[in-house]
């Protein structure tokens, strides 16, 4: 197969990815919408809309603002079916961007590639099908390890599963160059210590934290150009 060949079989692809990942959103929307007034009808209990629309208004802006920002900035890492199945399935912070990043560091693909498309669409299809067994799992032995998960010398390590998980995975990157990472890694860092609440919105951080690397991005490679020309 040549290149335009291959070229012409993605497109194809792309284009498929986009018609199911569209029916199955929308599917998933509706079944999520629907859930509450599907129960309520059943029990009698309809959730009270004026009061559902207040608390909508209250946190609703802000999570669309930063679901807005994790679209842009998760969907080019993960492609249009890695993408798709991701916000599909949620935990895209704790679970789906650690596999996917991980591996296509292993294989060695780059961003906007075909082969990050397909090994993106691979590994979360695979986190997805892991996390339901381990679930299963769970809920099965819930009681026989409730004594092990609720003990004391342990709630220290699951307080800090994901900061290990992150730190770890930052560094790579970070070490790659350090010039971009440290500046945003600080002023982050000194913002959360100030302002300890800021840490249940790390999403909407992103906004901030983004703009400076990206900032600062720019500022070098200006300086590089003046520094060639």
């Amino acid at each position: 197969m040549n290149e335009e060949q291959k070229r012409t079989s993605f497109e194809a692809y792309t284009r498929r990815t986009h018609v199911i990942g569209r029916i199955v959103s929308t599917i998933t929307l509706v079944l999520l919408v629907g859930a509450p007034f599907l129960i309520g009808s059943f029990l009698g209990a309809m959730p009270d809309l004026p009061a559902v629309g207040k608390g909508f208004l209250s946190v609703g802006l802000v999570w669309t603002v930063s679901s807005v920002v994790e679209f842009l900035v998760y969907t080019p890492m993960l492609g249009a079916g890695g993408g798709y199945l991701a916000f599909i399935t949620g935990n895209l912070i704790n679970m789906k961007i650690p596999c996917a990043v991980n591996a296509r560091d292993i294989v060695g693909a780059k961003t906007g590639t075909p082969e990050n498309e397909i090994i993106s669409t691979l590994s979360i299809a695979t986190s997805s099908l892991v996390t339901i067994l381990v679930l299963a799992l769970g809920v099965l032995l819930l009681v026989p390890l409730q004594p092990v998960l609720q003990s004391p010398v342990l709630q220290p390590a699951f307080a800090n599963v994901v900061p290990a998980l992150f730190g770890a995975m930052a560094y790579r990157y970070y070490r790659k160059n350090m010039k971009v990472a440290i500046a945003p890694l600080l002023v982050m860092s000194v913002l959360f210590i100030l302002v300890p609440s800021l840490t249940g919105s790390t999403s909407f951080m992103i906004i901030p934290s983004g703009a400076i690397a990206i900032g600062i991005a720019y500022f070098f490679y200006k300086k590089q150009q003046k520094a060639e020309g």
